[in-house]
């Protein structure tokens, strides 16, 4: 950039507002994205703002006007570790936060119930909050409520599984289709050559990252082990109980069973059907998230790997990006992508 009488080294509202000649109302109004402010005259702010090389402090900005950030995260009302652990981090990153003026809050709808999620959206004070991160299934209903969030000016992330076809402004999350093909991989290469059938453990048919990761699964199944057979997915909900009852029946059922897949969070259920006794031998095992659950399981040899997302990541990253979003600033790809971990029983981190 150019330096000189003309263009200062740290520009401010003050000097846009000379270089575009107009008042430091309708500078703010433009930063804002507030409305009256006449279309020729947004693109002399801009191209002024550009010509100086105006960065906005965001932060200076809000705490000059008593702004507090409100951010609401929406999460199934299931009792399973994963989620467990999300609310957690939340309530941890909401009191590191508030120095920063910002509050997070959670609220439960019931799990894989689109009509509860919607509900629970249109029910949200528009004018009180800043964004919204949804973890939830994608139907109409959901995205109308996305689309009614929008049309009010509140910013929306999807959160673990994503809503595509809504007008959410980002997805924070792994890439499911991708843990899906690292499982298969996974269950391909412990098993070896033996013939037998792989068990497909799920939540729901309604959640786009058990969808997902059932694709990415039956893709490289078919391409590199196509001596295995892939059942059809079992449907647990995440209800533990639910899935200890059905497991027995599945196995019994298909018969050389040698190896399953728990792609979603009702590892509570598999873990007590194997502690039984009823399981003999025992199939290989690639289930998702590593919790305290999931860390005894490997270490007794249980489970044989685990595929996580940092729960951590995962709020801090749905954060930046609502902040981001909120204040009109561009979001750090690279900070912001979530990573696929493997876990064995030999690299599990220290808890």
């Amino acid at each position: 950039m150019k330096t000189g009488q003309d263009t200062p080294l740290n520009p401010t509202i003050n000097d846009i507002a000379r270089v575009a000649k107009v008042s430091l109302a309708t500078v703010d109004r433009v930063l804002n994205a507030r409305p009256g402010v006449r279309d020729k005259t947004v693109q002399k702010v801009h191209k002024a703002i550009a010509d100086l090389g105006y960065v906005r402090d965001t932060a200076a900005a809000n705490l000059a006007r008593g702004r507090i950030y409100n951010f609401v995260f929406i999460l199934p009302s299931n009792s399973n570790e994963f989620l467990s652990s999300l609310e957690t981090q939340i309530d941890a990153l909401s009191r590191g936060l508030r120095h920063e003026r910002t509050r997070l809050s959670f609220i439960h709808v019931a799990a894989f119930d689109p009509v509860a999620l919607a509900k629970a959206i249109d029910s949200l004070d528009t004018q009180a909050i800043d964004g919204v991160a949804i973890l939830g299934p994608e139907t109409p209903s959901v995205r109308d409520s996305i689309a009614h969030l929008k049309e009010n000016g509140v910013t929306v992330v999807s959160l673990v599984a994503d809503i595509p076809s809504s007008e959410r402004d980002h997805y924070v999350g792994i890439d499911n289709i991708a843990a899906g093909r690292t499982a298969a991989q996974l269950l391909g290469r412990f098993l070896g050559p033996q013939q037998g059938k792989i068990l497909i453990l799920t939540g729901s048919m309604l959640a786009r990252d058990h969808l997902e990761r059932r694709l990415g699964f039956d893709e490289v199944m078919a391409r590199d082990f196509p001596h295995l057979q892939v059942l059809a997915s079992l449907e647990g909900r995440d209800d533990p109980d639910l899935i200890e009852r059905l497991i027995p029946g599945a196995l019994f059922d298909n018969g050389n069973v040698i190896g399953i897949y728990s792609s979603a969070a009702g590892n509570e259920g598999l873990l007590r059907f194997f502690r039984s006794g009823a399981c003999h031998p025992k199939p290989v095992v690639v289930a998702h998230e590593l919790t305290p659950l999931s860390r005894e399981a490997l270490a007794g040899g249980l489970f044989d790997a685990v595929i996580s997302q940092d729960t951590g990541h995962l709020v801090r990253s749905a954060v930046r990006v609502m902040r981001a979003k909120r204040d009109k600033m561009p979001i750090n790809a690279a900070q912001e992508r979530i990573r696929i971990d493997v876990y064995l029983k030999e690299n599990m981190p220290p808890e």
